[in-house]
């Protein structure tokens, strides 16, 4: 849930809620403090160790309202939960809950651990769900007595995927002709991405391609090498995208490419972009397990992780790829809206009796 209102809370989620905010205001400035500047990593982390406090104490002003306001809720979730300090907010929520992890991004320092270790009796009133093996084993590592579950956190459209009519109406918004090929690079540019073996790809191309590049933030120098390629026509949209915006760049396009650094192993919304929208993909292989799925798939290609040379062979002939079918969102477990409620439910069930046992 989202926790818009001090008043949506009892006293101690009001006491974490106003904590937090404290926090981030601290941890912002310390960011700013240690930017650039040649300190040890032990301090350069620091910022980071208090934004695992701040969501710690949001996460549980959050579950202490809906405690509050739906005493009675079956399955509480945090459906995009912080990677650590999970036992210190099943203590202070008080409350057993889900944790849907996406990625471990930061791990804990000796004084977050020390907060953890304080509050690791009530480990057991979370249960932690990982979106891939690789973000599983990330969290068994550094937890050990963690309770973990892998379940990928992916919503099928109700609308599904554009049709002709609106594949046409987006070419014609970007100015494209119907024979033309449109690759599309959608999404924040952030530090797992990898745009620039994309760049030196599409520099060793000879066929004419219309690449768009949607989403915030952009490397400002990366665009501007798109923009002096002689074969590649940029089209781009320097923003935080809509939802209507999103499906018109993917009508658009014959393919979209996913490249990240090697070793990557966090849940793809990109990935899972392609098959909500019937766009075929071309992928990196920095998740051994995302890969092996994608393997002999008529709608995916891989290419090796920051190999320019290999993405330049895959984004050959991208007009003739098949789009993924129904089969596709099956494979890599995509559910509807109602599906994944029961899911929730389930794991909740079975790991609440697991418990009590």
């Amino acid at each position: 849930m989202l926790l818009t209102r001090t008043s949506d809370t009892d006293l101690l989620g009001r006491i974490a809620l106003f904590a937090g905010a404290g926090l981030g205001y601290l941890s912002r400035l310390g960011v700013r403090a240690v930017a650039g500047r040649p300190l040890p990593l032990t301090v350069r982390r620091l910022p980071h160790q208090i934004t695992l406090v701040r969501r710690c104490l949001v996460e549980v002003a959050s579950l202490r309202a809906a405690k509050s306001q739906a005493p009675r809720c079956l399955v509480p979730v945090i459906l995009t939960a912080s990677e650590a300090l999970h036992a210190m907010t099943g203590m202070l929520a008080g409350i057993d809950h889900l944790r849907i992890i996406h990625e471990v991004y930061t791990t804990e320092d000796a004084p977050v651990r020390l907060l953890g270790r304080l509050a690791r009796r009530s480990g057991t009133r979370v249960l932690a769900v990982a979106t891939t093996p690789a973000v599983r084993t990330d969290l068994a590592r550094q937890f050990p007595d963690l309770a973990t579950a892998v379940h990928p956190f992916t919503i099928l459209l109700e609308k599904g995927a554009p049709d002709d009519r609106e594949r046409h109406a987006a070419r014609q918004h970007f100015g494209i002709a119907a024979h033309e090929t449109v690759l599309a690079m959608v999404g924040g540019w952030w530090g797992h991405k990898d745009p620039r073996t994309v760049c030196d790809a599409l520099a060793l191309l000879t066929r004419e391609t219309h690449l768009i590049v949607a989403g915030s933030p952009l490397d400002t120098d990366i665009l501007d090498t798109f923009a002096s390629l002689p074969h590649v026509h940029l089209h781009l949209l320097h923003r935080t995208l809509t939802t209507d915006q999103v499906r018109m760049v993917y009508a658009a396009s014959n393919a979209t490419v996913v490249s990240r650094l090697p070793g990557v192993g966090k849940e793809s919304g990109l990935v899972m972009d392609a098959v909500r929208y019937g766009v075929p993909l071309i992928v990196s292989d920095n998740d051994p397990d995302l890969t092996a799925q994608l393997t002999d798939q008529p709608w995916a290609r891989i290419f090796r992780a920051s190999n320019p040379a290999d993405l330049a062979r895959q984004l050959d002939n991208l007009g003739t790829m098949p789009r993924p079918t129904r089969d596709a969102a099956d494979l890599l477990g995509m559910r509807t809206a109602d599906e994944q409620l029961n899911d929730l439910h389930r794991l909740h069930t079975a790991f609440t009796e697991g418990v009590r046992r």
